[in-house]
């Protein structure tokens, strides 16, 4: 089996990465990814594996510092700003003609030829690394190509990562939808794991005594709701949750309506605390997300919060309804299930418990790299 990984990937929360190498070990290898980032627990998984790892960031500049601490986080709005207008305009323009593209593409090409991977591990919304590249790193290093992506190519991909799909050789989803739209693109091989799952050394269940108040609710949810045409069965969901004691934690904005119910943003460390004080936490995928599988249904189950998610097909093939959570296919039957887990502690914490005990058995980031390591043998 290959033994050295190179991920190719855009860093997210350069702030928290930072603030994780600070904290890291001395004699520990300071972390590639951080810890709010699900890339980390597989970069977790590989060293616990035996693997040699490296990253390269590719949405750092091609020109002057490469320094992650220049980068500014992304944070999502509903209006219209020179950075979004500038970033807009520069992703009409083919990478083969931007000067600034071109040298990330090189320095990478550099890279490889330093650290011979036998994999590359690229992450999705790639709009920075060409095709032409892409081959040049197979055809150089005999490597795998590995694709990783959470979102619909329908909605999301972009011209560059949809002209290099013939070259992956394997495309990870979490929704099964996704992998067979990566297929009909020219992917080699898809598999639904999903490519999501849990740590058991990361995701443990904080305890709830002297927590900061904002953290304690009846029902919480954590993560995106902008912009609304892709999120709109999430906000509605939590709008009609709006007569509970709803907090709603996110990095980006919040649409006008929810904004009364903003606790903060959870990254790392708050994260595991939020799930771990709410009572109920809510589970909504993104609308382009039809089959399920976000990183949030994992994650939940193995910090011990009891989950009510809107009703998938791939939630059964996970989960057993009623034993480790439960779901919802309209809001008035939502609204139902709150008032009736909220009024039922034991029944809560009960499907909780076994959600949790449930997923450290079956769905650890170890188990989804033994079955990654299998599908490239066969490949």
């Amino acid at each position: 089996m290959s033994r050295r990984v190179l991920f190719i990937a855009a860093l997210h929360h350069p702030q928290q990465l930072l603030h994780d190498i600070a904290a890291a070990p001395a004699d520990a290898k300071p972390p590639l990814f951080p810890r709010s980032m699900g890339q980390h627990c597989w970069e977790r998984a590989f060293r616990g594996a035996g693997y040699t790892l490296s990253v390269f960031w590719r949405n750092l500049p091609g020109f002057g510092s490469r320094d992650i601490a220049n980068l500014r986080q992304d944070k999502f709005g509903s209006g219209w700003t020179p950075r979004k207008i500038l970033s807009a305009i520069n992703q009409r323009i083919p990478p083969a003609l931007q000067p600034d593209i071109r040298r990330r593409n090189a320095l990478l090409l550099g890279e490889a030829a330093r650290f011979q991977p036998d994999i590359i591990w690229l992450s999705g919304d790639n709009r920075e690394i060409t095709p032409e590249t892409l081959a040049q790193l197979k055809d150089e290093h005999g490597c795998k190509l590995i694709y990783v992506s959470g979102v619909s190519p329908i909605v999301f991909s972009n011209h560059n990562e949809r002209s290099a799909a013939r070259l992956y050789d394997l495309v990870l989803v979490n929704d099964y939808y996704h992998g067979v739209q990566w297929q009909e693109l020219g992917a080699r091989r898809m598999a639904c794991l999903p490519y999501v799952a849990v740590d058991p050394t990361l995701h443990v269940p904080q305890p709830v005594t002297d927590v900061p108040r904002e953290y304690l609710c009846d029902v919480g949810f954590v993560g995106t709701v902008l912009p609304h045409h892709l999120y709109s069965e999430r906000v509605a969901a939590l709008e009609s949750l709006r007569g509970f004691d709803l907090g709603i934690w996110s990095i980006h904005e919040l649409p006008k309506s929810l904004r009364a119910q903003y606790r903060g943003s959870a990254l790392g460390e708050p994260m595991l605390q939020v799930l771990s004080s709410i009572k109920i936490s809510i589970n909504v995928h993104g609308d382009f997300m039809r089959y399920g599988g976000n990183m949030r249904l994992f994650e939940s189950a193995a910090l011990g919060a009891f989950q009510i998610v809107d009703d998938r097909p791939g939630l059964r093939e996970w989960f057993t309804v009623g034993e480790h959570l439960d779901v919802f296919r309209d809001v008035d039957e939502l609204r139902d299930k709150v008032a009736h887990y909220l009024a039922h502690d034991d029944e809560r914490r009960q499907m909780a418990a076994a959600a949790r005990e449930h997923v450290l058995k079956t769905h650890t980031y170890a188990h989804r790299l033994a079955r990654v390591e299998a599908l490239l043998d066969e490949i």
